[in-house]
């Protein structure tokens, strides 16, 4: 068993376990259920619904691996999305052209990366706790986008821009392949790059990493600029997705992206985490949306019921660490 236990740690690393053990169950447990999960039809559903939720999660990871938090996340990706939808009624609307929503695509990434270039600064330059700032960047931006909305939203976009959000290539939905390639560069970034080794160095200790001689300032504005324009991604999805923007759209994801952190082995207080547990276990939360779907759950069940796994998977977590001092 030990043999076993250390060649999977080997080959997928000790963090993929609770992911892999959590899909197993959801795959056991609704396959049971419904004779209607285990179908073309689910997969197909669960893979044009996940890329926006994962996108914001990836959002939301990289800010929770320096030991802070963005809860700005899903207004963030509204603010671009409408920045983009406004560049393009600006330019004819349904006939604007592809360098119009080219334009709008830059400047709502630009939108993004200046929400996260704000709360960066402040994080790095006064030591606010980032709940505290992201959650006055989020104010800020709801209340902006309200203003600017009306609390109405924006609709009537150009029909290239449609397969975006529901397009396939050889039968793999546009939105997932931008996922994966969004998780490949996270990946590679976290795992590669001097900004990653960088970003676990803050999380595990931010005095010692500032006293190693890590410019701890600019990589939290960095990867605070990252998670903004990562957002951004998400909101031009969400855009092509459901053809309308407004303010509000997916305010629940917000629960969903710490869950989903958390149950792919990310340490909430950081330095510890990878990008592919949290891939898995994306994929676990959205077959579990699915599942009771099929069983005829309402939506806010489902939404209770993540709340409920969130808290079950810090007792787990809580539990794990005492097991482990013991046995030591």
């Amino acid at each position: 068993m030990n043999t076993l236990a250390a060649r999977f740690n080997a080959i997928f690393g000790a963090d993929m376990a609770g992911p892999l053990a959590a899909l197993a169950i959801v795959l056991i447990v609704f396959g049971f259920a419904s004779p209607h999960f285990l179908t073309g039809a689910t997969f197909g559903s669960v893979a044009f619904q996940l890329p926006e939720l994962g996108i914001l999660t990836l959002a939301m990871l990289m800010p929770i691996l320096t030991g802070g938090l963005n809860l700005a996340i899903t207004f963030t990706a509204n603010m671009a999305g409408l920045t983009l939808a406004w560049t393009l009624q600006a330019n004819g609307g349904i006939d604007a052209g592809p360098i119009a929503f080219l334009l709008g695509s830059l400047l709502a990434l630009v939108v993004g990366a200046a929400s996260g270039l704000v709360m960066g600064l402040v994080i790095a330059f006064t030591r606010a706790h980032p709940i505290l700032v992201s959650l006055s960047m989020m104010i800020f931006l709801r209340g902006l986008g309200e203003f600017l909305t009306r609390g109405g939203d924006i609709s009537g976009f150009p029909t290239f821009i449609a397969p975006i959000g529901h397009g396939s290539i050889l039968g793999i939905p546009i939105p997932l392949l931008i996922l994966i390639a969004c998780v490949i560069a996270s990946h590679i970034l976290l795992a590669r790059s001097k900004l990653g080794f960088s970003t676990y160095m803050i999380g595990s200790n931010i005095e010692s990493a500032r006293y190693s001689g890590i410019n701890t300032r600019k990589v939290l504005v960095l990867v605070y600029m990252l998670s903004g324009v990562m957002a951004a991604v998400a909101g031009i999805i969400m855009l092509a997705r459901f053809n309308s923007v407004r303010v509000g759209h997916g305010e629940s994801y917000l629960l969903i992206t710490v869950l989903a952190c958390f149950l792919g082995g990310i340490n909430p207080f950081g330095g510890f985490g990878r990008v592919l547990p949290v891939f898995v276990a994306l994929i676990v939360l959205q077959l579990l949306s699915s599942g009771l779907n099929l069983l005829g759950a309402n939506q806010h069940l489902t939404t209770a019921v993540w709340g409920i796994l969130l808290i079950v998977v810090m007792v787990l977590r809580w539990f794990s660490a005492k097991f482990i001092t013991i046995a030591k």
